[in-house]
């Protein structure tokens, strides 16, 4: 059966909060505030769904976002605009079945739309070669290294340029087509917008 992918509906938090911590140290564990925060504030942050269950999700934020992650600010001061991936993860029983790919070329479609990069983090330890391998295969190139601070992590910072945004921006600017797949999440008393000019 097929992948869809699609935004993450509020009811489902809770499973995906399961997901993520059952996820492995590849994933920082997180708790149900910080998942809400993600819910309120993410310009990205979908689920996909395989045979009629839930198989994984991806969290996104652009430059504008005020998220307090580290690796989001060691990206904030040196590139000015860019879409991060805070997290992706993939039920353990759907690994290998391409749900990965699948976001990628989601998020990748909805980023350059509307910013030149595609930012993410993969964890430098003894199982990090698959993801690095995964990213690369993406296109990612590594910018730098940084130790987390207060959990000794050293992360791999990863960037994509997005070709198509230069193309985008000079043809659309900010009035890109009204269509669903180009849009941010659209929540109660907010209207995120990516930027799009310079």
């Amino acid at each position: 059966m097929s992948i869809v992918i699609r935004d993450v509906r509020e009811h489902e938090l809770d499973l995906v909060l399961a997901l993520n911590n059952a996820a492995g140290p590849g994933i920082l564990p997180m708790d149900a505030a910080k998942l809400r925060i993600f819910w309120e504030h993410a310009d990205y942050f979908r689920v996909a769904e395989k045979d009629g269950l839930l198989a994984g999700f991806l969290v996104a934020l652009s430059h504008e976002s005020a998220h307090d992650s580290p690796n989001f600010r060691w990206f904030a001061e040196r590139y000015a605009q860019f879409l991060y991936i805070d997290r992706i993860v993939v039920a353990s029983t759907r690994r290998g079945t391409g749900v990965g790919r699948v976001f990628y070329a989601d998020v990748q479609s909805y980023a350059e739309m509307h910013v030149p990069q595609l930012a993410a983090e993969v964890f430098l330890e003894s199982s990090s070669h698959p993801a690095l391998l995964f990213h690369g295969s993406f296109g990612f190139r590594e910018v730098g290294q940084q130790v987390m601070p207060g959990t000794g992590l050293r992360a791999a910072m990863l960037v994509k340029e997005l070709c198509s945004y230069s193309f985008v921006n000079h043809a659309y600017g900010r009035s890109l087509p009204d269509q669903p797949w180009l849009s941010a999440r659209s929540l109660p008393g907010r209207k995120p917008q990516l930027a799009t000019g310079t």
